[in-house]
């Protein structure tokens, strides 16, 4: 098996090496990124849902940079909310910030019980650049 391409944001790597998993890694072409949630530098939870929806994105972002990638690259997204009724319109009011212009990247929204103290992941699969 060829060793995985893995892409590490500056400063976090620590953080992924205590939770055992690559923030993402590349393949034939695409960048397949970890689900990435609000966590500050220590990995603990921004208290407020809009900071940790930012702070998400601010990761993700990170992850993209890592590997010459912005979200204008990503083709792909799955985004896993706790108590989707409640928070979605929150959510969604910020991601405008991120998101861009049309045409946007697919979309699969998840509803989940639990995410490790979290209320939002967003996963997401990148074109890596020519």
């Amino acid at each position: 098996m060829t060793p995985r391409d893995v892409v590490f944001p500056p400063g976090r790597q620590a953080l992924y090496e205590r939770n055992r998993y690559s923030p993402a890694v590349r393949a034939n072409g695409f960048l397949f990124v970890s689900g990435q949630v609000g966590s500050r530098e220590d990995g603990s939870p921004e208290p407020v849902l809009e900071d940790q929806v930012r702070r998400a994105f601010e990761n993700l972002n990170a992850v993209l940079g890592a590997a010459g990638c912005s979200f204008d690259d990503v083709l792909d997204v799955t985004v896993f909310l706790v108590d989707p009724e409640r928070i979605f319109e929150r959510v969604w009011a910020i991601v405008p910030e991120y998101w861009g212009q049309a045409p946007y990247p697919t979309l699969t929204g998840i509803g989940v019980t639990w995410l490790y103290g979290f209320d939002v992941e967003i996963k997401v699969i990148a074109k890596l650049p020519d």
